[in-house]
């Protein structure tokens, strides 16, 4: 029971990764860009076929959503299994590792129901006359990206309070 509200953060994460993808999906047709601060960033309505930023996309082998697909439902399974084996008063860590499962979750969701991910948010910048982007993404993937960055921030500092807590006992 005291794992609740970290499992209410990943509900929470699917269910507004679900729908903003309806709402872009029902409301800008396919490969529509509807520009929001111009030179910046605008929605646009793509469908990911491959991996995160479209890595793979292009890839014309029935293997790659097979492969992505069994990638995803391993790191639900890593991530639930580590979140239930730490601590949960770790909560940068368990935070973390929630955000990345509500993420992979909604990913796989529209995986399995589509075979091909919605992505619809697109910086880029306009320098020259030439445009410049970063590859569509969505929700579930930014729930990802913070969460590997907790993660990582996580790792970073607990060798300082194992440091401070060899220190104080010396």
């Amino acid at each position: 029971m005291k794992r609740i509200h970290y499992l209410a953060l990943a509900i929470v994460i699917v269910v507004f990764d679900a729908l903003t993808k309806w709402l872009i999906v029902s409301r800008i047709d396919l490969h529509e860009a509807v520009p929001l601060v111009p030179d910046l960033f605008q929605l646009v309505h793509v469908r990911n076929t491959g991996a995160a930023f479209g890595i793979g996309a292009n890839a014309e082998s029935a293997l790659v959503p097979i492969i992505l697909n069994a990638g995803a439902i391993a790191v639900f399974f890593i991530v639930v299994v580590y979140a239930f084996r730490t601590a949960v008063t770790d909560r940068l860590l368990q935070i973390g590792l929630h955000l990345i499962l509500g993420g992979a979750i909604g990913n796989l969701v529209d995986r399995f129901r589509f075979r091909y991910v919605v992505d619809f948010l697109d910086f880029y910048v306009n320098l020259g006359g030439r445009e410049h982007h970063w590859p569509a993404f969505n929700v579930a993937d930014s729930a990802i990206c913070i969460g590997i960055a907790l993660l990582f921030f996580d790792m970073r500092r607990k060798p300082d309070e194992a440091t401070t807590a060899a220190e104080s006992a010396t």
